[in-house]
């Protein structure tokens, strides 16, 4: 059986003239006719009886009538839906993401992004950096918003974001009214840091502003997710430099105050593999394009 023996069968099904379904069909009746046995053949069945009156479906061809026309709707659903994924109209498109990321512009580009493709449907996943490499390397990821620059073998990326730090302090903290703060003023307090392993980048890159300052910080709760630093900041359980876009965060209880003479700054990067030309992520890769602020202050 093939798809054109359906799409005769039911031409003449609901014609049930030979003459008019061939006209309906842009061919002649002989292969309309062979088509039809043909059908009959592979069913095993008589679908149509032919006399003098006309033609009328049998039994059989009545019963087959809704299945053809399913599999028929099914067929054209099924081209369609690969004609628009190859366009990039339709899909799904799995984006990795770090905490930050929410108040960095991500989700009005991702608003702009399903109104342009509504039919695309982007499925977020708050991972760490390290699990957004990893997920990638695995085509667990289309592409991952991550805080490292290091760019894995076989990955392209594209600088989204770069800001300053700041440094994050409980309401009540006597630094808390402060314009400015040397990070020197910092080392008799206890820091709240992102884990090593969720973002060594991050944690390498705290440490070294600190050691600029001369001290060592004194490290007493580390955590994988930016909103639990200053979450724990704002229970006055420590202090925490951070990117500046947290201030967006608004949680009660925390402060934000810029850092005198510190040039080291938190960027943000899209990474995506190399040769991957879909057309869903290379759309959302031209809106990132126009959406990435070139230096946030």
């Amino acid at each position: 059986m093939e798809f054109r023996h359906l799409r005769y069968f039911l031409a003449l099904a609901e014609e049930l003239h030979f003459g008019r379904a061939a006209h309906r069909l842009s061919i002649s009746q002989p292969p309309l006719s062979l088509n039809i046995q043909q059908l009959e053949a592979s069913v095993g069945a008589l679908l149509f009886t032919r006399n003098s009156r006309g033609v009328q479906l049998t039994a059989a061809g009545k019963a087959f009538v809704p299945r053809a026309r399913a599999l028929v709707e099914q067929a054209t659903e099924a081209a369609r839906h690969a004609r628009a994924v190859g366009q990039g109209l339709e899909g799904r498109l799995h984006v990795g993401f770090v905490g930050a990321m929410l108040y960095r512009g991500l989700p009005p580009m991702l608003r702009d992004f399903q109104q342009a493709h509504p039919l695309l449907r982007v499925v977020l996943r708050e991972l760490n950096s390290e699990d957004q490499l990893l997920g990638l390397s695995h085509d667990q990821l289309d592409l991952g918003f991550v805080h490292t620059a290091r760019r894995p073998t076989g990955t392209e990326h594209l600088l989204f974001a770069s800001e300053a730090f700041v440094c994050c302090l409980p309401a009540g903290h006597p630094l808390a009214r402060r314009r400015r703060i040397e990070v020197a003023a910092l080392r008799d307090e206890a820091f709240v840091l992102f884990a090593r392993a969720a973002s060594p980048d991050y944690h390498e890159r705290i440490l070294n502003i600190c050691a600029d300052a001369e001290f060592q910080p004194d490290v007493r709760h580390e955590v994988r997710h930016w909103l639990s630093v200053v979450s724990l900041v704002a229970q006055g359980l420590g202090v925490a430099l951070v990117p500046a876009a947290l201030r967006s965060s608004q949680l009660g209880g925390a402060v934000f105050v810029p850092l005198a003479g510190v040039d080291v700054l938190s960027q943000s990067y899209l990474i995506w593999k190399s040769g991957n030309n879909s057309p869903a992520l290379q759309a959302f890769l031209q809106l990132a394009r126009v959406a990435a602020p070139s230096k946030t202050p």
